[in-house]
């Protein structure tokens, strides 16, 4: 019964999320909820609803993803550029795609070198996603209370930690900041990356009924791939990838999405029209979407952590916060597994996932805040809410007390039934 009870909660709790029949609309108007988890931060204004009467902040448990960065990959950039200048030698590019390769040449050395880094703008965003939440909560911080961030190993994930505790520590110089990076660490912050002999394995049954269209046929069906490629080559036909048009066009959608990270975003902007970007956004948001279903059970070990961190605070109260560092595939799949929003919300057409989920909601510095409050009286249990990236999160599975604030009870019952309908495999 508990297991039905589970798979109930994720699955019909429609009426309660946050479902969006205008997506693709929104993302043709904007090229940056176009460019999916590659896309910078949008720092939007959001109203907070006003903390319960007898309640005050006390502890935040964080996930954060890195900051804006250079491509992941060489290939983001490789690939494109290979392909052009075959093409070139060929004599199989049009007049736009001379031009396309052009400023592709000016462009790439620096962003090749540079490959996996964090950016400027990377660092900016940390910083004021910092400066909002001591803004938002300065009894959380106020005193010589203790912080712990812990980073993945990535490089760019260590900067994006820095920038934002030493943002934390100009606004609150009292504050005790520790910070640490090591490869165990990542058993919590990247639990697929972990060190081998800890990688942990959970049990990861989907509905028998649920299918699922294979992502080349989805692009043939929703891409304009002969209008974008006719665009660049004289002759489309004659242009051969080792991956096929579905490889290529994935290189191009993430060259796209990235490049306006560190670079003026009018430099390519003609490549695609906003038609054909919301396509490329559909199908690639389609394949984050089957990722998500398929990996969302392995961020148990996140689930955990913060559980624990969570539960030690609220006893001790030593600790103001406890931050962690990391990226777009666990926030990703950890959103899923709690189904925050209806982001993992299971559908049976293809064509329906945009509704639920929206991989621009993963962007760059994508972060999660659980928010927690005691009674001044302290006999009236714990409440927390959820902030995603500034705005306060729904939880289907879960009856609010008031607006967005749950019981901390009710929600650790909830996590630890998911980790029970889930358990590890030896």
């Amino acid at each position: 019964m508990k297991r039905i009870m589970i798979i109930a909660a994720l699955l019909l709790s429609i009426a309660a999320s946050a479902h969006n029949y205008n997506v693709l609309e929104e993302v043709k108007a904007d090229r940056l909820k176009a460019a999916g988890m590659e896309g910078a931060y949008r720092f939007e204004k959001y109203a907070l609803t006003p903390t319960p009467k007898g309640y005050k902040p006390f502890y935040i448990s964080h996930y954060g993803r890195h900051g804006s960065r250079y491509a992941w990959t060489s290939r983001a950039y490789t690939e494109i550029g290979d392909v052009l200048t075959e093409a070139k030698l060929a004599g199989n590019l049009t007049a736009f795609g001379e031009s396309f390769l052009e400023r592709y040449l000016n462009f790439c050395d620096v962003a090749i070198a540079n490959t996996g880094d964090l950016v400027q703008l990377g660092e900016e965003q940390h910083s004021r996603i910092a400066e909002e939440m001591a803004r938002n909560f300065p009894k959380v911080f106020a005193g010589a209370r203790r912080v712990d961030a812990l980073s993945s190993v990535s490089g760019r994930c260590i900067v994006s930690m820095a920038s934002f505790t030493t943002s934390l520590q100009k606004q609150y110089p009292k504050l005790d900041i520790h910070v640490k990076s090591n490869h165990l660490g990542m058993c919590i912050v990247a639990p697929p990356e972990a060190p081998k002999g800890y990688v942990r394995q959970f049990e990861a049954s989907d509905p028998d009924s649920l299918t699922r269209e294979k992502l080349g046929q989805f692009i043939r069906r929703k891409v304009d791939v002969d209008g974008i490629m006719g665009h660049i080559f004289k002759d489309p036909s004659a242009v051969k990838h080792t991956g096929g048009t579905t490889d290529l066009m994935y290189w191009l959608y993430m060259f796209m999405g990235n490049y306006p990270n560190y670079s003026d975003p009018a430099l390519f902007a003609d490549v695609l029209t906003d038609e054909q970007y919301a396509q490329l956004w559909e199908t690639y948001n389609y394949s984050s979407y089957l990722t998500d279903i398929t990996e969302r059970y392995q961020m148990i070990p996140l689930l955990e952590d913060i559980l624990s961190k969570a539960d030690i605070a609220i006893v001790n109260h030593d600790t103001a916060a406890d931050l962690r560092f990391g990226h777009d595939y666990v926030l990703e799949a950890f959103i899923a597994l709690l189904n925050l929003d209806g982001f993992g919300t299971i559908t049976q057409k293809a064509d329906d996932a945009k509704y639920w989920f929206q991989s621009y909601r993963i962007c760059k510095a994508t972060n999660l805040q659980f928010v927690f409050y005691e009674s001044r009286r302290g006999d009236r249990g714990i409440l927390f809410k959820i902030l995603w990236n500034g705005k306060e999160a729904t939880i289907p599975a879960l009856q609010p007390v008031t607006g967005p604030y749950y019981r901390w009870d009710d929600f650790r019952t909830y996590a630890q039934s998911i980790i029970a309908t889930h358990p590890e495999i030896d």
